[in-house]
């Protein structure tokens, strides 16, 4: 998907792509906290960017490859509550539903993802999803 045609950023805020999520995608800027970081990932999923889904999971449980189905279109993304995941914080979670399409059919996934900030950057650990 060709970024200079993306004008509103699939996370779902009002900005557009790069002055949102393209900022951590394609500029290597530091999400500044959990949250961010969080969007940026549902960003990178929607654009099926592995490279910056393997680079913002920490290395603990980041797997070596990860196959991403052309298939899945994802729609939409609300954030349900985060806890802690300041710039002044070294953890926090994000829940949230990520509403998505495979088949003519409409998915959703409810997870509370848990993130860590390691020499001042944020990564993706693990977290405990629900299919519905």
């Amino acid at each position: 998907m060709s970024t200079n045609k993306i004008k509103s950023c699939p996370c779902g805020s009002t900005s557009e792509y790069l002055q949102c999520c393209g900022q951590y995608i394609e500029q290597g800027i530091t999400a500044p906290s959990a949250e961010t970081l969080m969007r940026s990932r549902y960003t990178a999923y929607a654009m099926h960017d592995v490279a910056y889904l393997l680079r913002s999971w920490h290395e603990s449980t980041r797997p070596l490859q990860l196959d991403l189905d052309e298939g899945v279109k994802w729609n939409k993304l609300d954030i349900l509550a985060t806890t802690q995941g300041t710039p002044v914080d070294d953890q926090g979670s994000v829940e949230f539903i990520a509403h998505y399409q495979f088949q003519n059919q409409s998915h959703k996934i409810r997870e509370v993802s848990q993130f860590i900030k390691q020499n001042h950057c944020w990564f993706y650990v693990d977290g405990v999803m629900n299919l519905s």
